[in-house]
């Protein structure tokens, strides 16, 4: 079977069922693993490069509002390929390549692939999407002992939380200019890993807020995890950033309890790894109650 993934954890849930081999196609933004870097890429993005969350909002404006793709798929890379299975989303037009970006393609192929589109919007139904392609790929074993790894991975996340007395209030800033609160599968986590998410609502999108709604809610801990971004780019971005005035007020501010994460490997992207992300956020909210090695550049403390 020849493969093409059209969003970056696609191809992650791809590489984590052994079917490396099978993957002939990637997006621009497939980084991981590092073997995922080797493959053709078959989606780019459109987009001119931005150096910060207000250029990049601009410019995702700017495109939507004519009614453009972000993104352009190689119909000539991909008729050489002829991938037998296409992976897209219709979760986010922004995030990735969609449905709507396939006809004009696949009516130049000589065969038409099957597509599977994946769009989460919970933590549960990215397991499902992970035992999903695990079935389209002939590779369901695989998928279901991932699965179970993954529950394994929570549970040990929840025994150590239980008897909590009380749940930190958590900010999720998924955006920082302007200010973005994750949605989707992000409250989830934050309700795994022992805490409250004081705006973001389980299985709806992130949205918009105002700083002044931002400063009412008055967050015990704030997590800095703009979409796509690197540990180290979420905390250079945080740093750029014109605070509102009362943030210095806020409970999470005073109590020294503001983090920057990498949102790109473990928040961001509904793959397995958001498990990881769970695991983080554990150990942010309940550093006495869970600990476990995690990943480097995983999280860090912002002053």
């Amino acid at each position: 079977m020849k493969i093409c993934s059209f969003l970056p954890s696609a191809t992650e849930i791809l590489f984590a069922l052994d079917l490396e081999e099978s993957i002939v196609g990637v997006t621009y933004a497939c980084d991981s693993p590092s073997a995922a870097r080797s493959k053709p890429v078959v989606v780019r993005t459109r987009m001119p490069e931005a150096t910060d969350s207000a250029g990049i909002d601009r410019l995702v404006r700017e495109y939507l509002s004519r009614g453009e793709s972000l993104y352009s798929v190689d119909d000539k890379l991909l008729g050489e390929l002829q991938p037998d299975l296409i992976l897209t989303q219709d979760l986010c037009h922004v995030c990735a390549a969609s449905p709507g970006d396939l006809p004009s393609v696949l009516a130049k192929l000589s065969q038409e692939p099957k597509v599977l589109t994946l769009s989460p919007t919970t933590l549960q139904q990215v397991w499902v999407d992970i035992l999903t392609v695990g079935e389209a790929t002939k590779r369901l074993g695989p998928a279901a002992d991932l699965v179970e790894d993954i529950r394994r991975r929570l549970r040990k996340v929840e025994q150590a939380m239980e008897g909590l007395q009380e749940r930190p209030r958590v900010l999720c800033l998924e955006w920082l200019n302007p200010a973005f609160v994750g949605g989707h599968w992000v409250p989830d986590m934050v309700a795994h890993a022992g805490g409250e998410d004081v705006l973001g609502k389980s299985g709806h999108p992130s949205f918009t807020v105002t700083w002044e709604l931002v400063i009412e809610s008055q967050p015990e801990v704030i997590v800095v995890c703009p979409c796509g971004f690197s540990l180290e780019e979420a905390a250079t971005e945080f740093r750029n950033t014109k605070l509102p005035e009362g943030w210095e007020g806020l409970p999470a501010v005073q109590a020294g309890k503001v983090f920057a994460v990498n949102a790109n490997h473990y928040f961001s992207r509904p793959s397995h790894r958001l498990v990881t992300g769970v695991e983080i956020l554990a150990k942010i909210l309940h550093p006495n109650r869970f600990n476990v090695a995690l990943p480097e550049e995983a999280f860090q403390p912002l002053r």
